[in-house]
């Protein structure tokens, strides 16, 4: 093989995303980055927009490593996708309540699961549009497809946020972390430290053995940050996009390379822990299936009351929005 032969991936899946804002195109950019998937479908309400995004990522082609087929498309072409990815959605009025926001973006989502379902679309749904777990459910209800098969992105970015403080607090590697954060994306969010580790060692237990270094109290602190990490993102920047694209990417790998990957995703619970059809936050196992199993976790008795509490405020808000 001569000098300057270019070697591209080889590379397989197709992924369609609805909605080129911040969040959708900073997925797309990290997917061109990754050499996620080899074909990438870009549809918008705003077609024109759709192929300028999709003119821009292919003007990068040259400068990757992989042979992506990237374009502005229809709903058409989710016939043959592995993938729709949906990140569109409204933004809230100044002084719009919570269940008027969520009753238009039902509206916008009706426009959009239609469709593609009428395309013949038979793969994947991943949802990224806030409020993230009523948003799943309600593309689970519209599209009438299997639960297993309708993913939202969850806890997965607060999960990875929650790793990388803690391994800036113990100095290690976040990949050296293993801890959650389970429940609603959202306020009732919590973090299950009976189940969080620092390699094999349990965190609570290295920090009561750590002589004072760090200590639980600093642990809660951080679960703190966590929950109110998009606020502050917002308040600085006045979107968060760049950490979901990314969480995002990590799920379109586990499904398109058949992964078996625990990830914290927003799933309908069918009896685990005693809930039945709420969309919540919680570790799964993702595969090219989907869902394949959702792991019940051996919380403490506080952690379940704050599970259960999470998976009634996600309940109530959706029976609201339903009458």
């Amino acid at each position: 093989m001569g000098k300057g032969t270019v070697i591209f991936m080889k590379i397989k899946g197709k992924v369609v995303i609805v909605g080129t804002g911040m969040v959708g195109m900073s997925y797309a950019y990290a997917l061109l980055n990754q050499g996620a998937c080899g074909e990438l479908v870009l549809i918008d309400i705003n077609k024109e927009r759709a192929a300028g995004e999709a003119m821009d990522l292919n003007h990068g082609l040259a400068f990757s490593n992989t042979s992506m087929k990237i374009y502005a498309g229809d709903y058409g072409d989710c016939t043959d996708a592995d993938i729709v990815v949906i990140c569109a959605g409204v933004a809230q009025k100044p002084g719009e309540s919570r269940l008027d926001l969520l009753q238009r973006n039902k509206e916008v989502f009706r426009s959009i699961v239609g469709p593609v379902c009428e395309s013949g679309f038979n793969g994947i749904f991943v949802v990224a549009t806030n409020p993230v777990d009523i948003m799943t459910r309600i593309v689970y209800e519209l599209s009438g497809f299997n639960p297993r098969r309708v993913i939202g992105t969850g806890t997965a970015l607060d999960t990875a946020r929650l790793r990388y403080m803690l391994g800036d607090y113990l100095q290690v590697d976040p990949r050296n972390i293993h801890a959650y954060v389970m429940g609603e994306h959202g306020d009732s969010e919590f973090v299950p430290w009976s189940q969080a580790l620092f390699a094999t060692i349990p965190i609570e237990e290295y920090c009561s053995k750590s002589g004072c270094k760090y200590c639980l109290e600093d642990m809660e602190a951080i679960s703190r940050d966590v929950c109110n990490a998009a606020q502050t993102i917002i308040k600085a920047k006045n979107a968060t996009y760049y950490g979901i694209g990314m969480a995002l990417v990590r799920i379109t790998k586990a499904i398109l390379d058949d992964e078996n990957s625990v990830l914290t995703v927003s799933a309908m619970l069918r009896g685990e822990y005693g809930n039945n059809g709420v969309f919540i936050g919680n570790p799964c196992l993702i595969n090219r299936n989907g869902i394949s199993k959702i792991l019940v976790l051996d919380l403490t008795p506080e952690e379940l009351k704050k599970f259960e509490k999470s998976c009634l405020t996600l309940s109530q808000v959706y029976d609201e929005m339903a009458k």
